[in-house]
């Protein structure tokens, strides 16, 4: 396996990746700040997921085809972009609605459908796929377990932080959305806000070049 040199040096990287916040974390945030804390932890749990499915699909190679295949790179892409304009609009429309459920938390929303929610954005985020497309093969230590392995191990680390480090935004963005439900009119605000933010993820995700 990795040694411990290795294993500290993957940390601080993937440290540094998760904590910088991205699409998922602003999502998280958004979907805290609207819908609640337990909504956005259903949120990151089902991101969560699908991003560790992306580990699994790099583990057995589709992520060097989605790295060196422009195509596969801009179907992904486009995908998540669509998905997140789609939810941004959606949270649009639904805004007024929020002046209705200040002490909700996800109303309206099934768990399954913010679990789902969170694993298509996180599935569907090229950034996530192309990082352990890149990284993990550099962290292989040969004449160890299977490859295949050793880069699932490694991406559950990861995905292990990513869970700590969003967990903790959609604690922290919960929190602050009960001071935000003291006005209907502000958390209509904020729900509209909120749209403005997905469907600027899903634009700049659409714009999105490998070198980034």
């Amino acid at each position: 396996m990795t040694s411990s040199g290795s294993l500290a040096a993957f940390v601080v990287a993937a440290t540094v990746f998760v904590v910088v916040p991205g699409p998922s974390v602003l999502f998280v945030i958004s979907r805290a700040v609207a819908l609640g804390r337990r909504a956005a932890l259903l949120t990151v749990a089902g991101n969560a997921t699908g991003v560790f499915l992306q580990v699994l699909l790099v583990a057995v190679g589709a992520g060097a085809i989605v790295e060196r295949s422009i195509l596969a790179f801009t179907v992904l892409k486009l995908a998540g972009a669509a998905y997140l304009v789609w939810l941004g609009v959606q949270a649009i429309r639904q805004r007024r609605k929020l002046s209705t459920v200040l002490d909700a938390t996800g109303a309206g929303h099934s768990t399954r459908s913010l679990y789902v929610d969170g694993f298509v954005v996180g599935l569907a985020n090229p950034k996530a796929i192309v990082f352990f497309a890149a990284i993990l093969p550099q962290f292989v230590h040969e004449g160890g377990p299977p490859a295949a392995l050793q880069m699932a191990l490694l991406g559950a680390i990861c995905v292990g932080i990513a869970l700590v480090s969003d967990s903790s935004w959609a604690i922290l963005a919960g929190t602050a959305r009960r001071w935000l439900a003291g006005s209907p009119r502000r958390m209509e605000r904020i729900g509209g806000t909120g749209g403005l933010v997905m469907i600027g993820l899903g634009l700049r995700l659409a714009v999105v070049h490998r070198r980034d």
